[in-house]
């Protein structure tokens, strides 16, 4: 019964959600945690007879077994999707995870980069090397852009319209967004493809591919990764440094000038307008200074 639903389940997270494979697996283990929750205690409830106070009980139970609340968070989440999906196909009638609340959790602020410690990383690359060039560009979409490492690595030539300022990033799900780019990340792009990437022999498959590794390859997200630390070490600093970093420093950067949340979240990619709202906590002194001089009550 539960495998007919859990494969519908699949093909509606597929289909409709075009949600990424590492996604649609995550949203089956949390129903698959939960049938096996079930088969445990021998209940063999179907998910249209599931109650709210069953999904306490597993929720108890899986707390039960040392899981941290954003884990606890995250299989709640698939079971309100999956709940979605029953609704929606009409396999159940109600919804017995609409009261089902999730554990506090406490937000982790991402390290994020002055535009000084930015301009330092960039500072430490080496010009004279093929590679530099290559790395200059790319560290300067990243942050011009606010991708994610994933996106970096399938960015296309055909993606870039630099006549009009903008370039196509495929994010999450196969989504596509347009993000304006800066015209230093123009400018550097532009220096790679003309002067190293036009003489490299490239991989065939890969002739759409921005960034290139020495054997006219792909690059790897391990090797963006490995690149940004040792530059990272040599600019000497300390911070807990990846790719990523890049991506949060964009966004907090436009917050502290003021930008729109929804602004930055469109150019983000983000789903939720909360997942951005994330990094309104990073400049405390920001917030702070910016009550103290437009709310009447604050002292």
């Amino acid at each position: 019964m539960w495998d007919d639903h859990k494969k519908g389940f699949r093909d509606y997270l597929l289909l409709e959600r075009s949600l990424s494979p590492n996604s649609i697996e995550a949203y089956l283990r949390d129903i698959e945690k939960l049938t096996q929750y079930l088969a445990l205690r021998k209940d063999h409830k179907t998910p249209a007879e599931i109650e709210l106070k069953n999904l306490q009980e597993f929720v108890k139970w899986i707390a039960g077994l040392d899981m941290n609340a954003a884990s606890q968070a995250r299989i709640i989440s698939g079971l309100k999707a999956f709940y979605r999906y029953c609704i929606l196909e009409k396999i159940a009638i109600k919804d017995p995870t609409l009261l089902l609340s999730s554990p506090k959790l406490k937000r982790a602020l991402p390290d994020t980069l002055s535009f000084e410690e930015i301009e330092k990383i960039i500072a430490q690359i080496d010009m004279s090397r093929p590679e530099g060039v290559r790395n200059k560009a790319l560290i300067e979409i990243m942050y011009s852009c606010g991708l994610r490492v994933s996106e970096v690595v399938k960015l296309k030539l055909s993606d870039l319209y630099f006549d009009v300022g903008f370039i196509k990033v495929t994010g999450k799900g196969d989504k596509e967004r347009l993000v304006p780019v800066g015209s230093e990340a123009v400018k550097h792009i532009n220096i790679y493809r003309h002067t190293i990437r036009s003489h490299m022999a490239v991989k065939k498959g890969e002739e759409d591919i921005v960034f290139l590794n020495r054997r006219g390859g792909g690059m790897t997200r391990v090797m963006i990764f490995l690149i940004i630390k040792e530059l990272a070490k040599k600019a000497g600093i300390l911070k807990n440094i990846s790719p990523h970093t890049f991506r949060h420093s964009f966004a907090t950067h436009l917050v502290e000038g003021g930008a729109d949340l929804r602004a930055v979240q469109e150019m983000l990619g983000h789903e939720s307008i909360t997942t951005t709202e994330i990094y309104t906590h990073l400049d405390r002194d920001y917030l702070r200074d910016t009550l103290q001089r437009f709310h009447p009550g604050f002292r």
